[in-house]
Formats: structure tokens, sequence, C-alpha cells
């Protein structure tokens, strides 16, 4: 599968039918969700059931498209068999009770309910919410392809801060011929450094939010003196989510260079199988380890590994910092120190170097407890 997304230029009166058809969705999760939390026992066949009671009861809900009613309840049932999933597992912390939703963002539709033009440029919308015709805006340097109609499994459409934009879910297949280098990478990553690897090239932390700072906070400032509920505020409101979203993208953008860059070279890449929710509780290193951006950073690592063919292992981080690359003595350090130096055999190396190279070996060794992390992934592939 691979997903495609453009964006959407419509006028004002199709804006807020898209809104409209964003809420509708939304009312018929949460209406879906009562009827669980009413001691109902639901399958997903009677919460797609439910959806045409739903329309028959509410004039409004009639409106959208059958197929997208479903959809919407299909989600609803997701949230509630991850949450009897998570208690079967006996997952530790919050096991994901489904909640009511507030600020739903998009609505999806299967195969009825829209029709592609020819020129793959515009896509009309058929149901009875009136959001109708629409051009789909792409890269000026780039055009935008046409889709054959068979293909398409879903049809998006998501509201961002600067817009909305129409999502295509295309089956296919998506073949990458790997060159294999005979390399093999060991990789740890920080927040002096992003990543440095098993040999010894570094890659420099960007620091999208702190550089963003400054800004973001002007913004917010600006925000709270706007009057609630007014017009400026909304204005305050939009701009200062606009800036968020400039932020997200820079980090996804930076982590799946990165993680492309690595996939393409290596034959094999070991990574420490770090717990990130556990870490963030650290109060002085949170704002950087967010920033940082390392979950999304291992995610596309482990796709991209996927495409390739390539084992992306996971591997304990127990004293990985501590332990000596060559001789396997302890040197204990605080994270102020920044230089390995083994008291056994007088090895002097960068820390996050030491770190990188252990990860390595723990990959490669026989009784090595590390994960292919790309094993058995069948996640959507985005384009």
């Amino acid at each position: 599968m691979l997903v495609y997304e453009y964006k959407i230029d419509g006028n004002q009166k199709q804006c807020a039918a898209i809104e409209e058809a964003i809420r509708v969705v939304q009312f018929i999760r949460n209406k879906c969700i009562r009827l669980w939390m009413d001691g109902e026992r639901v399958s997903k066949n009677d919460l797609q059931t439910y959806c045409a009671v739903l329309a028959k009861a509410y004039p409004f809900a009639r409106r959208l498209n059958s197929q997208a009613r479903q959809a919407s309840a299909d989600r609803a049932y997701f949230a509630i068999s991850r949450f009897y999933e998570n208690c079967k597992s006996k997952k530790s912390g919050k096991k994901g009770y489904p909640q009511f939703q507030h600020t739903n963002r998009f609505v999806e539709y299967k195969k009825t309910g829209w029709k592609l033009d020819d020129d793959g440029r515009h896509i009309t919308f058929t149901d009875g919410c009136g959001i109708g015709r629409l051009r789909l805006v792409g890269n000026k340097k780039q055009q935008i392809e046409t889709f054959p109609v068979k293909d398409i499994k879903r049809v998006r459409i998501v509201r961002r801060a600067d817009g909305y934009y129409c999502q295509f879910t295309v089956s296919t297949e998506r073949n990458i011929e790997h060159i294999p280098s005979g390399k093999e990478l060991g990789i740890d990553v920080g927040l002096k450094s992003f990543l440095t690897d098993s040999q010894g090239n570094t890659v420099d932390n960007p620091r999208h939010y702190r550089k963003a700072e400054k800004q973001l906070g002007r913004l917010q400032r600006r925000l709270s003196r706007k009057q609630k509920k007014s017009a400026n505020r909304k204005k305050a409101r939009k701009a200062l989510a606009k800036q968020h979203l400039k932020v997200q993208r820079q980090r996804e953008d930076f982590a799946r260079k990165q993680a492309n860059a690595l996939v393409s070279s290596c034959d094999l890449i070991a990574y420490e199988n770090l717990q990130i929710r556990n870490m963030v509780r650290n109060r002085k290193l949170a704002k950087s380890i967010h920033d940082a951006g390392w979950g999304i950073f291992l995610q596309w690592l482990a796709r991209y590994g996927f495409l390739h063919d390539i084992p992306i292992i996971a591997v304990p981080p127990h004293y990985t910092s501590q332990k000596c690359c060559e001789c396997g003595t302890i040197v204990q350090k605080s994270l102020s120190i920044r230089t390995h130096i083994c008291h056994g055999c007088g090895v002097v190396l960068d820390r996050d170097h030491n770190a990188a190279l252990n990860i390595l070996h723990k990959a490669l060794s026989p009784d090595q407890n590390g994960t292919e992390g790309h094993s058995g992934t069948d996640e959507l592939q985005s384009a």
C-alpha cells in the first residue's frame, strides 16, 4: 500500500461542507463507543449495522456516504479491540480505554462516494454532504499522476492547520533493489549529536523546536492576549498551529532522509531499543528528547529496512555506554562525561562512538537478545 497526498483547493462553501462531514464522522464514532459503553457486546458487523440505524434516526447522518459511515464505525471498533488486546496481554500502565472524540480531523471514503476525473487533477464527492468537485494541488515541478481507480482502496480528506488535504491509499507493490555494500553499522542516538555510528561518523542534532521556540513563544503570547471566541483569537490560534506544523514537518523530513540514507548504504543496522516513554519523565531532558524525534526516526528506519529487505536489529541498551568496546571493562561515567577512557586496555574514544560499537557487537554476537525491528511488518508505506 502507498499513500499519496495532495492539497485541496476549494471555496468557502466546500470547506464548510467538509467540516460538516468531519463532524458527522465524529458523531457516528462517538455513538458507536456509547453503544459499547452501555454494556452491549458488539462486533465489527454490529457497529456497521448500527450505522444504518443512526442514518434513519438522524437526517444529517444520512447525508454522509454509507461506506464513510461504516469506516467511522470501523475506527470505533479498532479502539475497542485494541483496549481488549492490551488487557489480555497485561500491558503495563494505561490500557487505552476508548474515549469520546472531540477533535476529529478527517473523513474517510472507501470505494464509493467519490469520483476521480480522467486528468487526475480533480475529484468529485457525490454524497449528500455537498462537497462537490475539488482541485488537487501538487508540486509545481511534478505532474499529478492519474491513478487506476480500481487500485484506490481509500480516499480520505484531512484537515490540517494550513488547509485540507486529500489522501489516496493505492494498492500496489513497491519494489526496491538494494545494492549490497557489505557494511554493518551500529548507531547510537543522542542529544549532543543526533546519532553516532560505529565508524565514528556523527550527524548534528538539528534542534528544530529549539530554533523555533522564540517564534512559538511570541505567537503563544499573542494568542493569550486575544479575547476568547473572537475572530482575532481564531486567527492567532491558526498562526500558532501553522508554526507547530512547520516544526513537525521539519522533524519528520529530517528523520526520513537520515533513515533512507542509512538503509541505502548498509546491509545491517543495529540500534538501542530505548524506552523513550520512560526517558521523557526526566524534566530536565524531556523537551530535548521530544525535539530530537528519535521515535519517528526509528519508525522510518524500520520501514525502509523492510523495503530494502535488510536486518534492522534492536538490542538491549544495558551498559552500552559504560562497557568498553575493546576489553569489556565497565567504566562508570555520568552523562556529563563525553569521553570513554578505559583503565583496563587504555582505549580512548568518544562516549557515543564507544556505545555504537557496543551496539553493533551485541547485534552480531551469537547470544545477543536483539530483535529484528522490521520482521513481519505490514504497515502502509508512505510515498
